[in-house]
Parts: structure tokens; C-alpha cells; sequence
């Protein structure tokens, strides 16, 4: 079975995008097929995820304690057959980067009915309710998200 990369993107890959990271790692726990990573468009490589997302997604039962930061690049941006970012700006540095990636690159609010083509706010510095309002957000979209996926390929 070929393995297929599911890429989210945000800022610093240490909030928003390990949380979608870890939420649609665990809705795709049975799907081996496919490979959920994250990233950021101003990221340093290495840095553990934000304490407040590591608490949100601990509360539903998720461990992404594991998680360090990295860069969107070439290679993340060549291997995703999805890539999901967090805002529109993310979304337009990702295609000046890398315009190759643009017919993949869509929003996470896109798979929001009625909340398409939004941002998903940043919670840094916010406190504890941005980032469960963030959360919240991100598991809006997961059902749009996993039927985009559709059933694994033979």
C-alpha cells in the first residue's frame, strides 16, 4: 500500500498545526495509508509543541508530546498529496514559495461549511480558551477533511 502525506501549515508549526497534526492522526488511527505531518512558513526546526496545545489535545485523550517543529520545504511540500493551511496567508507565502504546490494547498475553514475561504485565528499568547476555540475549529473540519481523503487506494 502506498503511503500518502496529509501536510498542515501554520506559522510556527508549534500551535495550530500540530494540532490538526495530532486531531487527524487520531480520526485516521485505522488508516495506515496515510501519513499526517506539520509544519510552519516562519518555523525553527526542532521546538517541542506549545504547552497549551499539548494540554488541549492531552484533555482528548492525544499525546503529541513527541512533536518538533520544522520548516515547510521543498521535500514536505513535494511528498503531501494534501496540503491544509491555517490562513490565507500561510496558504499564499506556501504557493510564492513553492508555486508547483498550488492546486493542493486549500484551507482548513474550506472543509467548514459556511466558513470557507477563513482563517483559523493564532492562540499564542491568548490563553487556554483560544487554543480549545482552536481546537474546536480544527475538529469542525475533520469530517470534511477525512471524506476529501475519500477510501484508501488499492
Amino acid at each position: 500500500m502506498t503511503e500518502r502525506v496529509f501536510l498542515f501549515v501554520c506559522t510556527g508549526n508549534t500551535c495550530r498545526s500540530p494540532l490538526a497534526e495530532g486531531l487527524l492522526r487520531h480520526a485516521l488511527s485505522d488508516r495506515p495509508d496515510i501519513i499526517v505531518k506539520s509544519a510552519g512558513v516562519a518555523a525553527g526546526n526542532g521546538q517541542g509543541a506549545n504547552p497549551q496545545t499539548l494540554s488541549v489535545l492531552e484533555e482528548v485523550g492525544i499525546d503529541l508530546s513527541s512533536h518538533r517543529s520544522q520548516s515547510a520545504n521543498n521535500s514536505l511540500l513535494n511528498d503531501a498529496e494534501w496540503i491544509v493551511a491555517m490562513t490565507n496567508d500561510h496558504r499564499d507565502i506556501m504557493i510564492s514559495m513553492f508555486p508547483e504546490a498550488a492546486d493542493r494547498a486549500k484551507l482548513l475553514c474550506d472543509f467548514i461549511p459556511g466558513q470557507e475561504g477563513q482563517d483559523v485565528p493564532d492562540p499564542i499568547g491568548m490563553g487556554r480558551q483560544a487554543y480549545l476555540n482552536t481546537r474546536d475549529v480544527i475538529v469542525e473540519a475533520i469530517p470534511g477533511i477525512l471524506a476529501h481523503i475519500g477510501k484508501p487506494k488499492d
